[in-house]
């Protein structure tokens, strides 16, 4: 069960540093049509957090949310990367960095061996988060 939690928490903490990441994006970006995109985006990461962390708690342990380091050196990276960037260009740096978030998640999902309400938990935050993405993607080809 320890491993269960490990993976959820983990998940959720890269759900939290989306959120957090979105937020510098969605400061930065001047198309109000990207703009509702990125808020709608992040909507569903907070979704997804929730989900996560009553999954977490409902197995008995407390959800690890804070980035703590890690968290601070991704913003870092983020705003320094996004120096004179404008709105397409923005667009495809959250693009890239969801592609690598989900990515990394279902490579954790299918090395993990979760319970079946956790492993359909996860696959269900999977699904969303490629829905998200699907979404910045046909705006990126309007």
């Amino acid at each position: 069960m320890d491993r269960t939690v490990e993976v959820l928490n983990n998940l959720l903490q890269g759900e939290n540093m989306a959120v957090d990441s979105l937020n510098t994006f969605i400061n930065k970006v001047g198309d109000e049509n990207i703009k509702r995109t990125l808020q709608e985006v992040q909507s569903q990461h907070r979704e997804n957090m929730s989900v996560l962390a009553k999954r977490i708690q409902d197995l008995g342990y407390e959800p690890r949310e804070k980035l703590g380091l890690k968290g601070a050196m991704a913003d870092l990276m983020i705003n320094m990367d996004l120096i004179g960037e404008g709105g397409m260009s923005i667009l495809n740096k959250v693009i890239e960095g969801e592609n690598k978030g989900i990515s990394r998640m279902a490579d954790e999902i299918s090395r993990s061996n979760l319970d079946s309400e956790s492993k359909k938990i996860a696959n269900q935050v999977l699904e969303e988060d490629r829905s998200s993405l699907a979404k910045m993607r046909r705006l990126r080809q309007q």
